[in-house]
């Protein structure tokens, strides 16, 4: 074949396990994100698509530290360079070294939205709106073609802005874009992380005793969300162990909520403590404790706390007398579908024992269906190619030409 080959290996059907080859005419390849798929079971090992070629060199570009993009990294080939922001390589290996396990290989850093010459292709990196910290869109410049990635985005978060600069002066002449389209099809609420806060404020202003929220460390938006709506409403806000590794970790990268920042306190728990030191972070401990709390403390003044939650604090809560009770709320702040999980569900139970009020508050990482079309609209290229969505079959009105493959199909241009 002759050309520049576009291959989807795998996402042309499924959400997340992204693996996508654009290859040049002289055979260079460059592979767009290695994500495990949400479906793997726990454990399971060699989960590279088998139309990839191992034995070929290629070079890796991930788009977002979110496990469906970068959690089949230690499956690829030794010396495959690999490409990506810098805090994303800070948030994969934090997320390594929780697991008690190390990252391998060695990473390159892009420049944002600056041309980065890799071999014979030409990447644009955008940094996007997305509940992943530090997402980028690519643009790929190779033979005379250009394709656009858009990883993973929405339009509502709180780096909406960057998503209308780059619509309002879009790259042109865009040969395929390869679009996710997640919420295609479904009605996730994708409402602006801003109403969200506010929601949050009223919550905290209505609750006489504590409010208990669950979100995902890694979600910074909902961690600036949250933080901010306790300001507000006079409370403070009390994170984990993690959560505030995660936060001083990225201090360097935006101007994120601090662990010793005024109206944050770090709860000192003996399970989460435990943990870091077998994987000999001792000192991590030793130094969030300046500023932090034991898990007692929220039994005083609760009408002071809004706290995190997650299944492995209760044990530890409970131990402090930390028990929910008909004063206090509880709010799941992640995809409603998780809180069917066993975790979720133990969460549920334990709030339900005690009599709190619930609260489902919660916006989506992806764009809406309506956003996705716009989105589309503006780079208008050539051809589109559907990734990363379910629905691309039932509900693809409304888009440019779209070219469908399947997984492991080249396509030749």
């Amino acid at each position: 074949m002759s050309g520049v080959t576009l291959t989807v290996h795998r996402s042309a059907k499924e959400i997340g396990g992204n693996c996508i080859e654009i290859a040049s005419v002289s055979g260079e390849r460059l592979i767009l994100d290695v994500g495990r798929p949400l479906d793997a079971p726990e454990g399971a090992v060699d989960l590279l698509p088998e139309t990839l070629d191992r034995q070929r060199p290629a070079t890796v570009l991930i788009s977002h530290p979110h496990q469906d993009h970068y959690g089949l990294l230690e499956e690829i080939p030794e010396g495959w360079p690999v490409y990506a922001g810098e805090a994303t390589e800070k948030l994969i290996r934090l997320t390594a070294a929780i697991r008690g396990k190390t990252v391998g290989c060695r990473f390159n850093h892009w420049r944002p939205g600056q041309p980065n010459r890799i071999h014979a292709f030409t990447i644009t990196p955008f940094v996007t709106d997305h509940s992943a910290f530090d997402a980028h869109m690519l643009l790929i410049e190779i033979d005379g073609r250009r394709f656009f990635y858009s990883g993973d985005f929405r339009r509502h978060g709180r780096k909406a802005a960057l998503v209308e600069r780059l619509m309002a002066t879009p790259p042109r002449e865009i040969d395929v874009l390869l679009m996710e389209g997640t919420n295609l099809g479904s009605n996730k609420s994708t409402m602006a992380e801003a109403d969200l806060e506010k929601e949050f404020v009223e919550l905290f202003q209505e609750t006489p005793g504590r409010v208990f929220v669950a979100w995902s460390a890694q979600n910074i938006d909902r961690t600036v969300t949250l933080y901010r709506a306790a300001l507000k409403a006079g409370r403070t806000l009390v994170v984990d162990l993690y959560t505030a590794e995660v936060m001083e970790l990225l201090a360097e990268h935006g101007r994120l909520p601090q662990p010793d920042w005024r109206g944050v306190k770090v709860v000192v728990t003996g399970a989460l403590s435990r943990m870091y030191r077998r994987t000999d972070r001792e000192e991590l401990v030793a130094r969030m404790a300046r500023n932090g709390i034991p898990a007692r403390a929220l039994a005083d003044t609760p009408e002071k706390w809004v706290s995190m939650i997650r299944p492995s604090l209760i044990r530890d809560l409970d131990r402090a007398g930390v028990i929910p009770n008909r004063h206090d709320a509880w709010s799941w702040s992640m995809w409603k579908g998780y809180l069917a999980s066993e975790d979720g569900q133990r969460l549920q139970t334990w709030f339900d024992a005690g009599g709190a009020s619930a609260r489902h508050i919660h916006t989506s990482g992806h764009a809406s269906p309506a956003d996705l079309r716009a989105f589309a609209a503006a780079l208008a290229p050539k051809k589109m190619v559907p990734i990363h969505g379910v629905a691309w079959d039932e509900d693809a009105t409304g888009f440019p030409p779209i070219r469908r493959l399947r997984d492991g199909e080249p396509m030749v241009l």
